[in-house]
């Protein structure tokens, strides 16, 4: 009965188990960082991060979900005034756009340590 439970908790604490994905929503900006806000994308829908260059400018980014067909083009968009030649590129996989940082690493060491918590926890309940 514990195994059970604990394989059930396992699977629900998996990213990615689903077709549904959150992905990271930023605004076109010319900041350096874009930490954004969660967004829910389509079933046929890829995460995008997109990075625009103008000559003398510094460069523009976004991110979201768009179309998996529309992924890698390049494309002109106008941000104050400029015209930025914006390059997307796209990752499948849940919250795949976010930047990396602690918050990433943390879920890694978390579910490192579940991990190896049920490989101790298992032979003595078998």
């Amino acid at each position: 009965m514990v195994l059970g439970w604990l394989l059930l908790l396992v699977m629900a604490l998996t990213p990615g188990t689903t077709s549904v994905k959150d992905c990271i929503f930023c605004e076109l900006t010319d900041s350096t960082q874009c930490p954004g806000t969660p967004m829910r994308c389509g079933d046929d829908e890829d995460c995008f991060t997109g990075l625009g260059v103008a000559p003398g400018t510094s460069p523009v980014i976004n991110k979201g979900c768009m179309q998996a067909t529309r992924c890698g083009r390049e494309e002109p968009v106008s941000y104050k005034g400029v015209t930025y030649s914006l390059t997307t590129t796209c990752c499948d996989g849940h919250l795949c756009n976010r930047a990396p940082g602690p918050a990433s690493s943390q879920m890694s060491g978390a579910t490192t340590s579940l991990a190896l918590g049920l490989g101790m926890l298992l032979p003595r309940l078998l």
